[in-house]
């Protein structure tokens, strides 16, 4: 009988601000794992999304885009990318090859030879039919040693097979660390958290994105006039394994699961734009929020969300350990 080896590893997903790395973990995975946004440096966290195919189990991690800044809070983001590297065991180097390459392309490269893991090229946005596609090949050879290059759209979905083989081919034989029916590992209260601030990043501009963090404070799930407690224990059993998120959580579809939830700014003169003319800007971002969720969770979302200050939370130590203290190591 013919004995199937299968392979496991960490594969980290790493590039500049808005190369396309999240909606490559998302496309890879077959979910929404990692919130998407067209404002740089919207991903703050190590995301994890996992797979798993005929030759083995790949835990993806998504990171920050890497940046040079001197600001406390992105020099910490940085260090998720860091401790990524350090995770990983085949790094995805995604370029977005419609732009050219810059300072932070060529500081990004000195940390990838600095690893010394196996490195796969993704050059991405190839649906533009870009004509550069060659040139930043060609460059990047000469920095770097790669084991591939492949040419994918992450938004179209295409050539993600070849990119799946070149990952294959560096991945060494080992145990799946995670339920083969897992997709991701992400705590539900951080899930909630990330799909909030997609919503509102998505709706503001300028300084205010970068300005927000979400505070989930509470969260429950409520069948027919009863109150349950959700045991946040079990939050990857609940909503993180099933394809069919009507087969995700606890109880029946027709339960609510309540969530109250703030959004946090760093200026009373924010408060206003968040909130809009009328309460008007709270709410669009309140059902947008509450349809993502729901596209995720079982229940019928129900959503409180309020609008506070914290002033300049970006400085505070405790606040910044705690929103991008979520990279894990290995389980």
């Amino acid at each position: 009988m013919l004995q199937v080896v299968m392979k496991s590893a960490f594969v980290a997903i790493v590039g500049r601000p808005s190369s396309g790395k999240s909606t490559l973990l998302n496309a890879l995975c077959g979910h929404k794992v990692s919130i998407v946004s067209p404002v740089p440096q919207t991903t703050r966290n190590q995301v994890r999304g996992i797979v798993n195919r005929p030759q083995g189990q790949i835990v993806f991690l998504d990171t920050p885009g890497f940046h040079l800044s001197e600001k406390k809070f992105n020099l910490q983001m940085m260090d998720n990318v860091v401790r990524s590297l350090k995770d990983a065991d085949v790094v995805i180097y995604t370029i977005d090859a419609s732009r050219p390459a810059g300072a932070e392309e060529n500081a990004l490269i000195e940390k990838l030879k600095k690893a010394h893991k196996p490195l796969v090229l993704a050059l991405n946005k190839m649906d533009f039919k870009l004509q550069s596609a060659d040139q930043i090949e060609a460059h990047v050879r000469t920095q770097l040693e790669l084991k591939a290059a492949v040419r994918i759209s992450a938004l179209k979905q295409t050539n993600l097979d070849a990119l799946f083989d070149a990952v294959f081919a560096e991945t060494k034989e080992g145990e799946a660390w995670y339920p083969a029916e897992y997709y991701t590992d992400q705590d539900p209260s951080f899930r909630i958290g990330e799909i909030i601030r997609e919503q509102a990043i998505n709706r503001l501009k300028d300084e205010i994105p970068h300005a927000i963090y979400v505070e989930v404070a509470d969260y429950e799930v409520r069948e027919k006039g009863a109150t349950d407690v959700w045991d946040r224990s079990e939050g990857p059993t609940l909503e993180a394994r099933a394809e069919n998120p009507q087969d995700s959580g606890a109880g029946s579809p027709k339960a609510t699961l309540w969530v109250r939830a703030f959004l946090t700014v760093e200026r009373d003169s924010q408060v206003g734009i968040v909130v809009g003319k009328d309460g008007a800007g709270i709410k669009a971002i309140r059902q947008a929020a509450q349809k993502e969720l729901g596209k995720i969770f079982s229940q019928h979302i129900q959503l409180d969300l309020r609008v506070k200050v914290n002033s300049k939370w970006r400085t505070k130590d405790h606040l910044i350990s705690g929103i991008l203290g979520s990279s894990q190591p290995k389980p």
